[in-house]
C-alpha cells in the first residue's frame, strides 16, 4: 500500500480509462502493477517506489455502462519532473485488463506547489486587504478625529425652550436654523457653531425672538417636509434669508462642500414667502378647476350604470376607490424620497428611479400604465406619457391641466 500522502506527494498523473467489458478496480490497479513490472528498470518500479513512499496510492474509480467500463486513475508522486513523466508515460502501454481490451491515456501531470502557490497569493491578498482595513491612520486623521468628537461635544442647550444649539449662538452676528439635533451636530461637525434647532413642527418662541435680533437663516431639508416648515418660518418669525439641502438629502447627511454650498445659494425670505405662495396658488387654482368633476363622481348614484362619458378629443379613464387608494399609499410612501414608481395595467411595480430619470424610463419599459411620483406633474413628463402611451401621471400636484391631455392627472389633494 502506498504511504506518501497528498501533503506530501510534488505531482498528481490524472489519466482517464475506457475498458470494452466490465471489470472490478482490483484489476485495473493489478494490471497497472503487472504490466510495468520491468520495463523500467529496477529504479522505477512501481511495486518498489510505493514501498518506499515516492509513489502513493493509485485511485480508480470506474462506472459500468452498456456493458463497457470506463473511469479516471490518480497517482500522487514525490519523484522529480523527469521521473513522474516516464511513470505516466508507462500507464499508457497497458492494452488489457483481463480478458478486455483497454485503453489508458494520461490527460494532465498536476503539479501541486503551483496549486498550493496560487492559494497562497489569493490568501496573501485577502490578509493584506485586511490589514490595510485595519490599520493605524495616520497623524492628520487622527487629528480630524480628535476635532469633530471636540465639536459634537460643544452642543449646548439655548433658551427657555432648551434647544439644542451650538455655542457660538450668543456671540454670532449670524444665525443658522435647521430643523433637528442630528443637523446641529452635521454642522458642528464641520466647523459651523452658530446652528440652532427648532426640535419640533411649531416654531419655539426662542427662535421668535433671536429672529428679532440676529441675521436669521432658515437651512431645511430638501423636501417637501422643508417647505412647509419654511412656509410657517417665514409665516410667524422674521427670517432673513432661506436655503434647502439638495433635493431628496438632509442636512443631517450633508458634506462640508454641500453645507457651504447650499449657504452660498440661499435666497431672501421675502423671496421664498413669494415663491411658496405662487406654489400654493397654482394648486388652488387646479383644484377649483378639477372640483366639479371631483363631486359629480362622488355623488353619481351607483344604481345607474350609465358608461362614462370622456370629454370630446380626450381620453379618460375612470377609477375604482381600491385604485385611488393603492395610488394614495404609493404616494404617501414617495413624500420627502424625490423619487418614482412606474406601474404596469395590475398596478405591479415594474421599476424605480428617480424622478430626474422618469422619461428615459419611459422610453425603455414598453408596457407602462401608471407613473406615481414625488414631485409636480410637469409638461415634460406629460409629453413622455403621451408617446408611450401611460395612462396615469400621479404627484404632488400638477402645472399641466387636464384639458391639455389625454394623459390623466392625479394630484394628492384629489387623492
Amino acid at each position: 500500500m502506498g504511504k506518501i500522502s497528498p501533503v506530501a506527494a510534488k505531482y498528481i498523473v490524472h489519466a482517464n480509462i475506457e475498458i470494452e467489458g466490465v471489470v472490478d478496480r482490483p484489476d485495473v490497479i493489478g494490471a497497472i502493477f503487472g504490466q510495468t513490472e520491468g520495463l523500467l528498470g529496477a529504479d522505477l518500479e512501481l511495486r518498489e517506489l510505493q514501498k518506499s513512499g515516492r509513489i502513493g496510492r493509485i485511485e480508480v474509480n470506474t462506472e459500468t455502462r452498456t456493458g463497457k467500463t470506463k473511469g479516471t486513475i490518480i497517482i500522487p508522486s514525490s519523484l522529480d519532473k523527469a521521473e513522474t513523466s516516464i511513470v505516466g508515460a508507462a500507464l499508457e502501454i497497458i492494452q488489457r485488463i483481463g480478458p478486455c481490451n483497454a485503453k489508458l491515456d494520461v490527460t494532465n501531470i498536476e503539479d501541486i506547489r503551483i496549486s498550493k502557490r496560487s492559494m497562497v497569493i489569493e490568501r496573501a491578498k485577502e490578509l493584506l486587504k485586511k490589514m490595510m482595513e485595519n490599520t493605524m491612520p495616520d497623524s492628520q486623521e487622527l487629528a480630524d478625529e480628535v476635532a469633530a468628537s471636540v465639536r459634537v461635544m460643544e452642543i449646548v442647550e439655548y433658551g427657555k425652550d432648551r434647544l439644542p444649539a451650538g455655542p457660538a449662538i450668543e456671540e454670532s452676528d449670524e444665525v443658522t436654523v435647521v430643523e433637528g439635533r442630528a443637523d446641529v451636530l452635521n454642522l458642528l461637525k464641520h466647523g459651523f457653531k452658530n446652528a440652532i434647532a427648532i426640535n419640533g413642527t411649531s416654531v419655539p418662541e426662542t427662535i421668535v425672538e433671536l429672529c428679532g435680533r440676529k441675521v436669521v437663516t432658515a437651512f431645511v431639508d430638501g423636501d417637501r417636509g422643508g417647505n412647509l416648515i419654511i412656509k410657517e418660518l417665514t409665516s410667524i418669525a422674521d427670517i432673513d434669508f432661506v436655503t434647502k439641502a439638495p433635493d431628496g438629502k438632509e442636512v443631517e447627511e450633508l458634506t462640508k462642500k454641500e453645507i457651504h454650498k447650499a449657504l452660498r445659494s440661499r435666497i431672501s425670505g421675502e423671496q421664498a414667502k413669494l415663491e411658496l405662495s405662487r406654489e400654493t396658488d397654482r394648486t388652488s387654482m387646479e383644484l377649483v378647476k378639477r372640483q366639479p368633476n371631483i363631486q359629480h363622481q362622488q355623488f353619481q348614484k351607483p344604481q345607474m350604470q350609465r358608461p362614462y362619458q370622456p370629454v370630446p378629443n380626450l381620453r379618460r379613464i375612470q377609477i375604482s376607490n381600491e385604485e385611488k387608494n393603492i395610488f394614495k399609499s404609493m404616494l404617501e410612501d414617495l413624500i420627502g424620497t424625490r423619487g418614482a414608481e412606474i406601474l404596469d395595467a395590475k398596478l405591479s411595480v415594474l421599476g424605480k428611479v428617480p424622478v430626474s430619470e422618469i422619461q428615459t424610463a419611459l422610453k425603455s419599459i414598453s408596457n407602462a400604465h401608471a407613473v406615481v411620483f414625488d414631485g409636480s406633474i410637469e409638461r415634460e413628463f406629460v409629453k413622455a406619457a403621451e408617446e408611450t402611451n401611460v395612462k396615469f401621471l400621479i404627484g404632488m400636484d400638477s402645472r399641466v391641466r387636464q384639458n391639455e391631455t389625454r394623459v390623466n392627472l392625479l394630484t394628492v389633494n384629489e387623492l
